[in-house]
């Protein structure tokens, strides 16, 4: 009953069909992954897509684990014999994790309070008494409780209302009063620690700064939790004090008598004591949990951007990590990515070796047939392309200046330990810039997404939901473009549909023993790939040149019979029926459709044969600087550069115009309309035009334009 309910109350918060949800939860129950049903299940989900089958299972998560609670609290009364069919019947029905924190309140065990001194005093009758406000003259009253601990009236008085005081704060209708005008009412307040002022000079806007916390934007709010974390800021949220207190009054206070200024003084410190600091916690909590799925979202969408920018394709690079002092390392790749040469050349200051860097550049562009160079965009670059410009090769070459982002994480990590043992840091970081190049998700996957540097206070969020998050756009990306099981790494193939980092290993393994895989049928030999992992994984692993044409498609190995039938029909071979753009016209659809293939497989199926294994990725262009701008000193107010967009964010987009210092165009810059999410107007690396509007040299500051630069 309580999955039904429970699947009933996801269809109502999604608006997704019930019949969709229930056989979507049961694939997932079944160990499908989100990849493989969202291709290859469309006829049992009507065709969702990842984002509503992510929702989906994200939403039973939680709801399952608010399940688990129930069951604690129900067993924590029910320990206490104090759990009634009423009230085991409000927890079962209560579907709202603040509510149900409101209901066991009462019940939950907790430390000693002032409540409990009070009751330990034999103060708990009186504070009953008052509480019904009958009793005209509490004051007299208290007179019967005076013993050695309670020696006076007033501290009687006092007593019984700390126990009205927790009465209250643990009132279900009590706090959801001061639940609602938080959430409708409170301000953010935000203001520096004392004797912080110069130290914490980077978090200046937010000195004094106040704001409804229902209007404050995810990045302003981690912003000011970060200045609190590191001890410059102090912050609070709270309502107009004097109308909750009221709000409060208005419920609790039901007579005009002495008992009801009793019941007054009661409410006020059980607001400013217990339900004030309480709801306060909570909202924050709220707000930074909204404001973490924002800024992961803009992560998660940054990264998906990254990971499926443009290709190269297996072409022959070479890679140049640019330095000064240092020089800058050199390797060759060959088509497969393989590291065939490294060295070190000095072009640049001091030693200024350029005649003796352009001839061993020319050799070795010459020697192994190079068809293109990367460069990375770190220290040096700029003065590392104007050179490798100067230099005529004997065979026209395209130039990228490739991002350096996490590189250096790569490069001391475990993966580039294992592929390069024998080579040090420098060598593995060329390396990478110039994979990057040629396959950007290949090779991005092996780096701590968070450590790529595409998003807003990653730092700030929980960490939990932020790896989660990014683990599932690699995952998606990953299976989108699809994976070459004879060349990806043990990495790569750690995030297809239905494969871990065991089975992974496994195939290179059995690779590397076996030589490369001519059949999908084949990874049914590698250990540990049961039926149900080749069931997920087989459709999204690509074998080029295998035995039969499909296994180098996205047409599911359960579906081979289907497309043998199609061709057996036209009376050609199934090889032939690859790349024949009109076989959708020509077939009687009907003639194929069952209970397991529905029109949207059909479609998947005939698309797929028109253009097999087709990248989704679009082509990649060549980026040129302005020349003469190398670095901030040579930027002037009114200028047109163009840049590339390095980064995006909620207030604005970041962008590179070669100075070695990304400026940024804030929101209200981008174009000449309202915009409310920069994503709706740029993307990732894109190309654009932007005007210097502002150069600030101390602070490392650029404010640039897109709208006054059209």
């Amino acid at each position: 009953m309580t999955v039904q309910k429970n699947h009933r109350l996801i269809a109502e918060r999604l608006g997704i069909n019930i019949r969709q949800i229930d056989n979507t939860i049961t694939l997932l129950n079944e160990g499908a992954t989100v990849p493989f049903i969202s291709r290859y299940r469309k006829e049992m989900t009507g065709s969702l897509d990842e984002v509503a089958i992510g929702n989906i299972k994200e939403a039973i998560e939680q709801l399952d684990e608010l399940d688990k609670r129930k069951v604690t609290i129900l067993k924590t009364i029910g320990d206490q014999e104090l759990l009634t069919p009423e009230l085991q019947s409000k927890i079962e029905l209560c579907y709202d994790l603040n509510e149900l924190e409101d209901i066991y309140l009462p019940y939950k065990p907790k430390r000693r309070t002032r409540a409990t001194v009070a009751r330990e005093k034999g103060l708990e009758p009186l504070a009953k008494l008052i509480f019904k406000q009958y009793e005209p003259d509490p004051e007299s009253r208290a007179i019967q409780f005076l013993n050695d601990a309670v020696p006076d009236v007033n501290e009687a008085l006092a007593g019984a209302r700390d126990i009205i005081a927790e009465w209250i704060n643990e009132n279900q209708n009590a706090r959801t009063i001061v639940r609602n005008e938080f959430l409708r009412e409170a301000v953010i307040s935000s203001h520096v620690a004392k004797g912080k002022e110069e130290e914490g000079i980077k978090f200046r806007d937010y000195f004094d700064s106040s704001e409804p916390v229902k209007r404050c934007p995810s990045h302003r709010l981690l912003a000011m939790k970060r200045g609190e974390k590191e001890g410059f800021l102090k912050l609070g949220v709270a309502p107009d004090e004097e109308k909750t207190i009221a709000a409060l009054d208005h419920y609790f206070v039901k007579s005009r008598n002495d008992s009801g200024v009793q019941i007054s003084l009661a409410v006020k410190d059980s607001y400013k004591r217990l339900l004030a600091p309480a709801i306060e916690t909570e909202v924050f909590g709220t707000s930074k949990s909204k404001a973490d799925a924002e800024a992961i979202r803009v992560f998660a969408e940054n990264l998906r951007q990254l990971l499926l920018a443009a290709p190269l394709g297996q072409k022959r690079v070479l890679a140049l990590d640019p330095g000064y002092r240092s020089g800058c390392k050199l390797v060759c790749l060959d088509a497969q990515g393989n590291l065939v040469h490294n060295e070190t050349i000095y072009p640049h200051q001091p030693q200024s070796e350029v005649s003796q860097s352009i001839r061993k550049v020319s050799a070795l562009v010459s020697t192994y047939k190079i068809d293109a160079i990367a460069i990375g965009d770190g220290t040096a670059s700029r003065e590392t392309e104007a050179f490798i410009k100067k230099i005529t090769f004997d065979r026209p070459l395209q130039v990228y200046v490739v991002s350096e982002d996490g590189a250096s994480i790569y490069s001391a990590s475990k993966v580039a330990r294992d592929e390069f043992p024998q080579f040090d840091v420098t060598v593995r970081g060329a390396v990478s810039i110039g994979r990057r190049l040629m396959d950007p998700l290949a090779e991005l996957v092996k780096i701590e997404a968070k450590s790529i540097g595409v998003g807003q206070y990653q730092h700030d969020v929980d960490q939990k939901l932020l790896q989660k998050g990014l683990d599932t756009v690699v995952e998606s990306c990953v299976n989108l473009v699809g994976v070459n099981v004879n060349t990806a790494s043990s990495h790569l193939l750690n995030f297809v549909s239905g494969l871990g980092p065991l089975v992974a290993q496994n195939i290179v393994d059995y690779r590397k023993e076996n030589g490369p895989f001519t059949s999908r049928t084949e990874l049914k030999k590698v250990a540990r790939m049961g039926p149900k992992a080749f069931e997920q994984c087989a459709g999204f692993l690509r074998i080029p040149g295998g035995i039969n044409p499909l296994d180098n498609s996205a047409v599911h190995p359960e579906r081979y019979p289907l497309v043998s039938k199609i061709a057996a029909d036209r009376k050609c071979k199934v090889e032939e029926l690859i790349g024949l753009e009109n076989l959708k016209s020509e077939i009687i659809a009907e003639k194929y459709l069952s209970k397991e293939v529905g029109l949207p497989t059909l479609n998947d199926i005939l698309a797929e044969l028109a253009k097999p294994g087709l990248d989704p990725r679009s082509g990649i262009k060549v980026f040129e600087f302005s020349d003469g701008v190398y670095s901030m000193k040579d930027l002037l107010p009114g200028m047109v550069l163009p840049g590339i967009v390095t980064n995006i964010t909620r207030f604005g987009v970041f962008v590179d115009v070669g100075v070695k210092q990304d400026g940024l165009v804030h929101i209200s810059e981008l174009a000449n309309r309202f915009v409310s999410d920069p994503s709706e107007v740029v993307k990732l690396h894109q190309h654009v035009k932007v005007k210097v509007l502002e150069v600030d040299i101390p602070r490392k500051r650029i404010a640039f334009s897109m709208k006054q630069a059209e």
